[in-house]
Formats: C-alpha cells, sequence, structure tokens
C-alpha cells in the first residue's frame, strides 16, 4: 500500500489551505460585485428593454381586451337567449290566464253568478288580550270611527285569526278562532270535505259535523269554506296537526298568541250576524247613571 511521507503530507494540507483561503476571499468578492455592479447594470438593462416591452405588450393588452369584449358579448347573447325564452313562456302563461278570464267571464254570464263584494281593510294593533282561561279575544285599537264593524274578518299575513264581535268608538274586540263561542265553516282543501272549525279555549280547535266516512289525514290544509255568510272563501285557517279521540284537531296558521297587528278585512258579510241582544232599560238605565257618576269622579 502506497503511503505518503510525512513532509509531503505536511505540504499537501499547506497548499489546499491557501487554495481554500483563495477561493473564500474570490467568493467574498464575486459577491459584493453582484450587489453592487450586477445590480446597477440589471437596472440600466430593464430600463433599455422597457420601451420594447411596452411595444411587445401592446398586442397582447388588445388581445386581452378582444378576449374580455368577446366573453362579454357572449354573455349578453346568452342573457338574451334567456331572456327570449323566459319571455316566451310568460307569453304562454299570458294567453292560458287570458282564456282561462274569458271562459271564466263565459261561465259566470251563464249561471248569471253575482260578483263577489269589493273588500276593503285597515291595520290595528293589538292592545290588550282577554286575561282570562275561559275566553279567547284580543281588542285592537280601532272602532267605530274608523270604520270598524261587527262580523269583520281579523287575519294576519299567515291566516284567518277571528272576527270582529264588540265595536267601540276607538277600540273593538276580535274572538279568535280558538274561543269556546267560535264556529267558523271551513272545508279540508284536498278532500273537499265540509265541517265546522269549532273552538275549545284550546291552541287547537276541533273539526266537527265531518262525514263519518271522511278520510282527513295530518298534514290536510283548512280553508273557510264561505257557507254561513260569516267570511268568504278560500281564507287559510290552519293545518290538521293532531287527532283527540279520532277529532282532528287544527294548528293555526297565525300565532294567536303573539298576533301584535290585525288587518280587519269588511267584506260585506256583516249583515248576516246576528245582532247582539239589547239591554233591558233598567240596565241600560243603571249602565248611564254609572258611567255619569264615573265622569264626574273624573273630573
Amino acid at each position: 500500500m502506497f503511503r505518503l511521507s510525512p513532509a509531503r503530507r505536511a505540504m499537501i494540507q499547506r497548499i489546499t489551505f491557501a487554495l481554500l483561503l483563495v477561493l473564500s476571499v474570490m467568493m467574498i468578492a464575486l459577491g459584493k460585485t453582484d450587489q453592487v455592479v450586477l445590480g446597477s447594470l440589471s437596472i440600466a438593462v430593464m430600463s433599455a428593454a422597457t420601451p420594447t416591452l411596452e411595444i411587445l405588450s401592446r398586442p397582447a393588452d388588445l388581445l386581452n381586451s378582444v378576449v374580455r369584449r368577446g366573453s362579454g358579448l357572449l354573455s349578453v347573447y346568452q342573457e338574451n337567449a334567456r331572456l327570449e325564452e323566459e319571455n316566451a313562456r310568460l307569453l304562454e302563461w299570458q294567453l292560458a290566464a287570458l282564456k282561462l278570464a274569458s271562459e271564466n267571464a263565459q261561465l259566470r254570464d251563464l249561471l248569471k253568478l253575482a260578483p263577489e263584494p269589493p273588500s276593503s281593510y285597515l291595520t290595528a294593533r293589538v292592545v290588550a288580550n282577554s286575561g282570562a282561561a275561559y275566553v279567547s279575544s284580543v281588542v285592537v285599537n280601532a272602532g267605530r270611527e274608523n270604520g270598524v264593524r261587527r262580523g269583520q274578518a281579523a287575519i294576519t299575513g299567515d291566516g284567518l285569526v277571528g272576527r270582529v264581535t264588540e265595536v267601540g268608538n276607538r277600540a273593538a274586540r276580535v274572538l279568535l278562532i280558538t274561543d269556546l263561542n267560535s264556529h267558523v265553516p271551513v272545508i279540508v282543501e284536498s278532500s273537499r270535505l265540509r265541517a265546522v272549525l269549532t273552538g275549545d279555549n284550546s291552541a287547537r280547535p276541533n273539526l266537527h259535523y265531518a262525514e263519518a266516512d271522511a278520510v282527513i289525514k295530518i298534514g290536510d290544509r283548512v280553508v273557510t269554506s264561505g257557507q254561513g255568510g260569516v267570511f268568504p272563501p278560500g281564507l287559510p285557517v290552519g293545518v290538521v296537526a293532531s287527532f283527540d279521540r279520532e277529532i282532528p284537531r287544527v294548528e293555526p296558521y297565525a300565532e294567536l298568541s303573539r298576533v301584535e297587528y290585525l288587518r280587519l278585512v269588511d267584506y260585506g258579510l256583516g249583515d248576516a250576524l246576528p245582532n247582539p241582544p239589547s239591554l233591558p232599560r233598567a240596565a241600560a238605565n243603571a249602565r248611564s247613571s254609572r258611567s255619569a257618576r264615573s265622569s264626574a269622579a273624573e273630573r
């Protein structure tokens, strides 16, 4: 095996150390040159090439602009096609509606059907409730001075709430459909079965007087039938939610316990309600004297 002498090995180590030292100095010098000289050179090259790059970028910008405009035109074309298709569908629906309106007018003419009376309404705020366990009614801040009449329907955006039963000059009482004295002729929308919605002072009134073999399911919609002349047909009331001893119970659409505003709608059907019983003359005089005494006491 070949072995170096100690003198030769020491000489090689000194030469290697010198070479590494020279290489390190050269690398440090090149690093300084890159930061100073090459940085200035790169800036000069970029400044000289900027006009050329700007000229070369113009076709690219023009191409991008053309692409964007083409994409915009394509979007406009697609939107125009969609609108034309939608317009065609709307025209079909318009023709169908005009046809149905014409047929309806012809059928009304054949049947000599009396037109429905125009309806008017006003909005009132609930200022008090019954506060009793056996009465379900609310008081609103509108009365005879505002055009409120007995028999007007009280509704919300969800459905029927009740009807006006008592009217004062500036306030009125609304009997809710959950009250024990409330009886509303209704119809089960899916099967067209007629029944009477009867309140029992619970949250869910009952469906009574339906046919013995009537098929009523949970989820069936219940609307007014128009019979009895109190409510017009088609007012949403609620949905069948449960059965109590085979008697359907209806969950009203309106949250009766959270009603703040009511729309009192006059369908011109108030004359169908019986007039409230008149007080005897003695009772009326007693009430008058009590009112006079309370007025004098307030003064």
